[in-house]
This record gives structure tokens, sequence and C-alpha cells, in this order.
């Protein structure tokens, strides 16, 4: 009973008052929740920092952010920074930063949680281009992470790769675990992640968030990621406010990603704009505030300065299971909008399984291809609709390749004249390979499907499918 009116107390109340209710949260519910003995002891904040989580926030040239959780005795946090030199003694060069720091209690909506529990956070800037940093975060005292390395982006237009993944959602420390790692075997050089939403379950479940954080270990604190949000990272309000979706508690305290002031605030880290090395990345939030975004939208596409345009939301435009997901008007809206300015690569979640398909657009004397993956990383498979892709052809979608019942990542090569989209099984073996040519003196895109020894996997020919939780 007290778990239950403690939640629809608190769900009641906007997420963006947050910060002025969290620390009333970790007294009123210091009685309530799972005792630790209950808890997996990777689930249990102490001292020690865990959920180290490396992200883009600003330049990636110049700067990066991080977030990491600690028990609430951890009173206040901070995080060092030095070039990472050869020599053992680098460390004596390192630079401390005073972190941010702000209570959450998982248990107003998951009762198996510990709680309350302090979650840190720093931006790193003015720092080098290319250059190696090592940083560690912890209390300034004695309880610290290891010291951890990234790279910086070069300042300049230069070749890189990426990792993308699919919904994780479900069994995510038991089943998607291996496809972070294998990925991580495929391309230990990739210079970020992106999650394209859903990557978990239950959007305020602490215990999906751990299994998330764990899969991923240290992976998640070298490698910057770019985290979308998917469906599931909302939950409905309580029973007497069913309809009112509420972000994930847990979303904006774990991720440190920029914040588009022109944006409405239910929006705030999740819109926004990356652009390394020569390609802008933009993340849409395609769950709320939907016309809110299409201006926003227009003016990070048309605005200078980027060779290669790259758009990430979770739900599919060309749903592979057939069911739209957008009001018509708004979905045109968004699909001329990147006709119009010629993006080149559209990645996408949510419909669980794999659709490969280049959108055609003709301008005027000049056609350009742009391509479109929807693609799933989870053990969660569901069914395509051969039929309702074939409607997709009054929009100028064709498809390329598809995959059901299995587990995908994607690696993703980007140079001066070409994106090579590498599309993976999860036992590392290559399914798919499309690259994308880019048009010389404003010809548009086109766009080559290379022929892989892998037949397409269906329900019919793979594995019996068990939906069933490990």
């Amino acid at each position: 009973m007290m778990i239950c009116s403690l939640y629809e107390t608190v769900l009641r109340v906007k997420v963006y008052a947050m910060k002025k209710w969290t620390v009333l949260l970790a007294c009123i519910a210091s009685s309530v929740g799972a005792h630790p003995t209950q808890m997996h002891h990777w689930e249990i904040a102490s001292r020690d920092p865990d959920r180290i989580y490396l992200s883009f926030n600003g330049d990636p040239a110049t700067s990066c952010g991080v977030t990491w959780r600690t028990s609430m005795e951890v009173e206040k946090a901070v995080a060092e920074i030095a070039p990472a030199r050869p020599a053992p003694a680098f460390y004596t060069a390192a630079k401390r930063i005073n972190a941010k720091t702000q209570l959450i209690d998982p248990r107003i909506a998951s009762p198996n949680a510990q709680g309350p529990v302090a979650y840190h956070q720093v931006d790193f800037t003015s720092l080098k281009p290319d250059t190696l940093y090592a940083y560690r975060v912890g209390d300034g005292k004695e309880h610290w992470s290891e010291w951890i390395q990234f790279r910086t982006a070069k300042a300049d237009r230069s070749p890189f790769c990426f990792l993308y993944f699919g919904d994780a959602q479900n069994d995510i420390l038991s089943r998607w675990s291996r496809a972070i790692r294998m990925a991580h075997q495929t391309a230990p050089r990739a210079a970020f992640m992106i999650h394209a939403g859903d990557l978990v379950d239950r959007a305020h479940r602490d215990s999906e968030w751990a299994e998330w954080f764990k899969a991923g270990s240290f992976l998640h604190a070298q490698t910057p990621g770019m985290p979308v949000l998917g469906n599931h990272e909302y939950a409905t309000g309580s029973p007497a406010a069913a309809s009112e979706k509420i972000k994930s508690i847990l979303w904006r305290p774990q991720f440190n990603l920029p914040v588009e002031q022109r944006l409405p605030h239910q929006l705030h880290e999740t819109c926004y704009r990356i652009d390394y090395q020569g390609a802008r990345f933009i993340v849409l939030n395609s769950n709320d505030a939907l016309e809110e975004q299409t201006d926003w939208l227009e003016d990070q596409l048309k605005a200078p300065g980027a060779h290669w345009r790259i758009v990430i939301f979770h739900h599919p435009l060309f749903p592979p299971n057939g069911r739209p997901h957008y009001p018509e008007e708004l979905r045109q809206d968004w699909i001329d909008l990147l006709k119009k300015y010629k993006v080149d690569l559209l990645l996408q979640g949510h419909d669980h399984a794999y659709l490969n398909g280049v959108l055609n657009t003709p301008q005027q004397d000049i056609e350009h291809q742009m391509l479109i993956i929807t693609s799933v990383s989870g053990p969660k498979q569901y069914p395509m609709n051969p039929d309702a892709i074939k409607t997709f052809a009054k929009d100028g979608f064709s498809p390329l390749y598809r995959g059901e019942n299995s587990q995908f990542f994607g690696h993703i090569a980007v140079n001066e004249k070409t994106i090579t989209v590498d599309t993976y099984l999860v036992d590392g073996s290559l399914y798919d390979r499309t690259t994308i040519f880019k048009g010389k003196n404003r010809a548009g895109n086109r766009i080559k499907k290379e022929q892989i020894k892998a037949p397409i996997r269906t329900f019919s020919n793979t594995h019996e499918y068990s939906g069933k939780r490990l």
C-alpha cells in the first residue's frame, strides 16, 4: 500500500520539477523498497562509482560529458582528466572538476530497487581535438573508478566508424549483452555507439537499467553513446492519470546530453544534434511533441557545415510490420523534409525486425537516394508484413533486404565519398552490406547493396522463437 501510494503521488508531479523534489523523495521513501540482500550485487549502489556513461554534450572535438552513480553517502563527487600519455605518472597532469549531484529514489516507481541514490554529472571542456584522454570519477578521496581512456574527435572532416543498435529491451543482461560485446569485438575502435530507443522494457524499472549498464560494462564508459528515447522509456502515470506518459525518471540523471533551449522542456536531452568529423547526427524524440520538432529539424538540416546528414529516431516511417506510428500528415511532413534536404541515412528501431531500404527522392532533374535502416539488437522479435511494405512504394520507398527472428547490430563506416553500412548477426557473421555513394556537383547519392552469401532469415527458416523471459 505504501508503495502504490507513493507511486501515485510522485508520478502526478511533472518530470521537469524533479530537482525540487528528489531530496524530499529520499526522505519519505526511505522505508519502502527491496532490501539489498534481495538484489544482485551489481544493482546496489555504494561509495564506489558505477553506471559510468560517456556522452557528447558540445563539440566532440573539444568536449565530452560523463555521468555516474554512487550511494547517497557520496555528497561531493569529482572527476579528474588528463592527457593519456604512455608514462604511468600521466595522472600528475590531471585537472579536477566538481560534479553536479542529484538524489533519485528509484523506488517511487520501481519497488524492487535500492534507494535513494546519487547521480553525478561532469562536463569535460577545453579539450584538444584528436587527443587521447584518461579520466576517472569518484569522491576525491578513497573511492575512485579506474582511469578510463577516450579520444576526442578530429576538428575537421575525417573518416570514422560507429556502432548502431536497435531495441535491446528484454533479457538485457542475459541475451542483449552478446550484441554489444560482439559489436565491440567487431569494431573495437568505433568512435561512438547509437542506441535507437527501447533500451529497457519498463521505463522506471531500476533493475532493467542495471542490466543495461552491466551488459555494456566498461564499453559505456570509454566509448561515447548517443541514446535515443523509445516508447519503452516512457510509462503511463497512476491509474487516475493512465493516459499520461512520463519519461523515465532515470533518463536525465543517467545521460549527459545537449539541451535544445528552443524546444519544449519535455524534449530537453531527447532531441539534439552532434556534428562529428563532417557528419551531422540529428536525434529526434518520436514519442512526444512531434509537431514542435518539425521546424527544429528543418533548421538542423539546412544549417551549413555538414558533408553527411544522418537522422535517428525510434519509430520507423516505413514500419516493417506495417502498423503506422504517426499521424499521416506529420509523417508526410517529416518525409518531405528528409527528401528536401537530401538526408543520407535514417536509423530507426521499434519494430523488432530488420529492414534495409531506399527512399528515392526526385528533385527536378536530380534524383537522390536515401538509405533507411530499421533494426533490432535484443531478443524480442516480431514478424514482418511484406504486403504492407509494398504499399510504401507510393512514397518512393524500395526495400533492399530484410531479416526476422535474429539479433543484429550495425557497423557504419563514414568516409569522404561513401558511407558503408555493415549489418552483423550477434554470432559475428556479416548479414548485409550497403554503400551510399556521395553525389558529385550537386548530383544525388547512389546506393548499392552488395551480394552477401547470407540467405534472408525468417521465422520459418530459423530456430523456433520464444519470447519467454529468462
